[in-house]
């Protein structure tokens, strides 16, 4: 896991790299907005730990995560601030802040926030699967092709999502019955109409045909 301290406080800095390296994580620093770009510019980073004054000026690290957010960075961000008002905090999250933690802190409590927040942004990069230009959304229940949004039924969803998160397994048609249609009994040809369907609103090698039944083709 990578994280970006972006702190002008190079004590405090010095204490947050030191505890979170000692914790296995891989940390950057940056002392300013203009080095946390380029810090940005080499590695992608799992959380921002952001200062909110900055000598760009009082409202800097604000400012920066209010750029990201327009900028479709979704990577968390834990601000780290002396300011402590109500009104502080509330303008943090909603530019874009995930956490709002008040100086001075107790670093124990430090890295409780920051493994809560990769805890959160692991369960939810989980529920995306990609397969070449198939991507499924299986918490919001949205299937899209070459990034265009794709409508598909509750029973097309759950057989789509069957083959995505196993690409590799070939699918007896008789268990796939069992699968999506466990409440009824019905002809195994139904699953041969479905896979029709995916075919027809996806792409024909969305599903392959294989020794002994279906695969997905991506």
């Amino acid at each position: 896991m990578n994280i970006l301290v972006v702190e002008d406080e190079a004590i405090l800095a010095q204490m947050l790299r030191a505890k979170l390296e000692h914790e296995g994580y891989n940390v950057r620093w940056a002392d300013c907005i203009e080095k946390a770009w380029d810090q940005l510019a080499q590695v992608e980073p799992d959380l921002i730990a952001l200062d909110v004054m900055l000598p760009e000026g009082e409202d800097a690290g604000f400012d920066f995560a209010k750029r990201l957010r327009l900028s479709e960075v979704n990577i968390p961000i834990l601000f780290l601030s002396a300011r402590d008002s109500t009104e502080d905090r509330i303008q943090g999250l909603d530019l874009g802040g995930d956490d709002y933690l008040v100086k001075p802190y107790n670093l124990d409590e430090f890295m409780a926030r920051v493994r809560a927040l990769l805890r959160r942004e692991s369960q939810v990069k989980s529920s995306l699967i990609q397969r070449g230009l198939l991507e499924l959304d299986l918490q919001k229940r949205q299937v899209s092709w070459d990034k265009t949004p794709i409508s598909l039924s509750k029973r097309e969803f759950a057989l789509l999502e069957l083959f995505a998160l196993n690409p590799d397994r070939i699918y007896d048609p008789d268990e796939l019955l069992e699968r999506i249609f466990p409440e009824t009994e019905t002809d195994r040809r139904l699953i041969r109409v479905y896979i029709h369907y995916l075919r027809q609103k996806l792409a024909k090698n969305i599903i392959l045909t294989a020794t002994g039944g279906y695969r997905l083709g991506l």
